[in-house]
Parts: C-alpha cells; sequence; structure tokens
C-alpha cells in the first residue's frame, strides 16, 4: 500500500490546457493510461490554467496556441517570466501553426506536439506514444526565467585564413535544439565554412526554421536539397523528412538526402550525419553536440573522432535535455564541453589554429 502511494507521488503531474472538450479528453486519457503520469487538472482557458498552477503546482503544461480570453503566445510569455515550468504547445500543421511553434520555443516552449489534420480522435490517439515520450521529456527539462538575453557577440571573419577550403562543421541537437542552434549560429560570420545540421523536427516545420535563422544569421540558412553543393558561408538544415549525408564528388562536398528508415527513431538522424561526415571529410570535420534528448550520434561521433575530427558537446548546465551530449561524452567521442555561448568561436578558433 505505502509503495503504490509512493508510485502515485512520484508520477508526472500535467495540466492540460486547451479550448476543445475533445482534445482535452483525449490527452487526459493519453496521460492518465501511463503508469508513470496522471492528469492533475484541465482547463478550458489560460485564466483558468492561472490559478490551477498555483493549486495543483504541475510538472509539466499542455497547452492550446488558440484559445479564448487569452492567446496559448501571450499566456506563455508570461508564464515564463513570472513562473517558469516545462511546457509542452499543441499547435495544428500548417504554415501559421509552425511558425507558432517556433515562436512558442523562442518563448521558452520545451517541445510540441501537432494536432492532425483529419480524424482527430484517432490521429491523436495514434501520436499517443510521442505525447507521453514527450511529457516525460519535459518534465526532466531545465527550464529558466526568460529574461533579456546577452546580446551574441558577432565573430571577426574568417578572410583567407584557413589551411583548406574542405572545412565543414557538422550539428546535432533534439529538445532544446532551435534555441541553441540560433546561438551557435548567430555568432558565425558570413564566410564561415559550410555548416550541415540534424535537427529532430518534423517535416512541416524545418522550411519555416531554416528561413527564420537566415534572417537572423550573418551565414546563408536553407533546407537541404538533394545533391546540391555545399558551400562556405551556408549552413544546410535537414529537411524532417530525410536524413542528411555529406558525400564527396571530386573536389566538392554534396548534399545527399536519404528515406531509408529512421534510426535511433529519427529521420533526420544525427547518427546518419555525423558516420556520412567521418567517411566524406575525416580530419576536416568538426562536430558539435547539442541539446537533446536520448544517444542519436553518440556513435557516429565517436567514429568522427577516430577518423581525425575536433568535437564539441554543451554543458548541463545549458542543456534544455543534456541527454544527447552526455551520451556522446561517456562513449568518448567529446574533445572539449562548453557552455552553447562559447562553442561558436572555439569551433573558428580550432579551426584556425588546429588548437
Amino acid at each position: 500500500m505505502m509503495n503504490e502511494a509512493v508510485q502515485i507521488q512520484s508520477r508526472i503531474k500535467v495540466l492540460v490546457v486547451d479550448d476543445s472538450a475533445l482534445i482535452r479528453s483525449i490527452l487526459k486519457e493519453i496521460i492518465d493510461s501511463q503508469p508513470d503520469m496522471k492528469t492533475v487538472g484541465v482547463a478550458s482557458h489560460p485564466l483558468m490554467a492561472r490559478e490551477m498552477i498555483k493549486t495543483l503546482n504541475p510538472d509539466v503544461l499542455t497547452l492550446d496556441v488558440e484559445m479564448p480570453q487569452m492567446d496559448g503566445l501571450t499566456f506563455l510569455e508570461k508564464l515564463m517570466r513570472l513562473r517558469p515550468m516545462p511546457v509542452l504547445m499543441i499547435s495544428s500543421l500548417t504554415e501559421r501553426g509552425s511558425e507558432v511553434a517556433l515562436r512558442a520555443l523562442e518563448l521558452g516552449a520545451v517541445d510540441f506536439i501537432t494536432k492532425p489534420k483529419l480524424g482527430l480522435a484517432e490521429g491523436m490517439n495514434a501520436y499517443a506514444e510521442e505525447i507521453a515520450e514527450k511529457i516525460r521529456v519535459a518534465s526532466r527539462a531545465r527550464v529558466k526565467s526568460r529574461v533579456a538575453p546577452i546580446p551574441l557577440h558577432q565573430l571577426p571573419a574568417m578572410g583567407n585564413r584557413l589551411s583548406t577550403t574542405e572545412k565543414i562543421i557538422a550539428v546535432g541537437s533534439s529538445t532544446g535544439g532551435t534555441e541553441a542552434l540560433k546561438d551557435f549560429l548567430m555568432p558565425m560570420p558570413a564566410d564561415a565554412p559550410a555548416i550541415l545540421v540534424a535537427q529532430h523536427m518534423p517535416e512541416a516545420f524545418t522550411k519555416s526554421f531554416a528561413a527564420r535563422l537566415d534572417g537572423l544569421c550573418k551565414m546563408t540558412v536553407k533546407e537541404a536539397e538533394h545533391n546540391e553543393r555545399v558551400l562556405p558561408g551556408h549552413v544546410y538544415i535537414a529537411p524532417g523528412h530525410s536524413h542528411l549525408l555529406l558525400r564527396r564528388s571530386g573536389t566538392n562536398y554534396l548534399t545527399e538526402l536519404s528515406q531509408s528508415n529512421p534510426v535511433n527513431h529519427h529521420r533526420p538522424s544525427v547518427e546518419v550525419l555525423f558516420r556520412s561526415v567521418a567517411q566524406a571529410a575525416a580530419a576536416n570535420v568538426v562536430g558539435v553536440m547539442l541539446t537533446g534528448m536520448g544517444k542519436d550520434g553518440a556513435s557516429a561521433m565517436l567514429e568522427m573522432r577516430q577518423a581525425g575530427a575536433y568535437n564539441f558537446a554543451q554543458d548541463e548546465a545549458t542543456s534544455v535535455v543534456f541527454g544527447m551530449p552526455r551520451e556522446a561524452i561517456a562513449v568518448g567521442a567529446v574533445n572539449e564541453v562548453l557552455p552553447i555561448r562559447e562553442i561558436a568561436s572555439r569551433v573558428l578558433s580550432h579551426l584556425l589554429t588546429g588548437k
């Protein structure tokens, strides 16, 4: 009896906020069917949720975007300023939905769940495993109060200081990665070596994400296409429907997109990208592992190091979820562990000096 009481107390407490009674019911059913979580309350709008947060003290909040009295983004902004907590956004698979979801991540949401377009009840139940796993990840996320960040320092141009133009930077990230990537890419000069990125993200979001970064960065940021030449000054984001690989063709590097099976449950997979750069570019690569849940990319990052690459990992203090960096460190794949805002300058310093 005592053990059962302890198990109930240790469950992840979830508060569901959505103006749709159907969605509230579906989410509650999914959450309560899991052995390690429970729904402590449901609210139809943010003002109701505000009072329930005070009395129920939930571990995770699922939050709809479009609601009466106060929209989800406005509520999220206030919440992250006054009472930071893990928030999982519920958004629609639309162009506007992707923009809203990316804005929510900027405001401090840990992740988002996309509502199916058709067959809502059936679709949401089909996503039960994904929803439950994202709630688990959110419950372990490092969430901080949203204060005005210190502006990022722009790094100087590379000029002709590199010994070779064949240098490549390969980056892997997952939960928390959208903001970490912004912190990593914004300081980069316009002529930095080409950067390939595998970020775990649904297909509907990667093009908007790349466009958003392109408007913020000196480098050109784009969603990667198949069989395009990889050029300095460009960042190639793996599209949400495909693995991104690097291959060599004569003196050039080319991108390759593959819709082969997911690896480590992901497509795009960091493992696939890192293994390809180890084979195609070897010692000309610098690897970067950013925040994310799980172990995707750890083994291939070790292959990169064994091939002569120099690798960095984001530290625990600045990671939303330290899973992927921790796993890469544990297998011996990482040369240096740094706070997110120090990685860009060290990457370029290593490329210039070899140290």
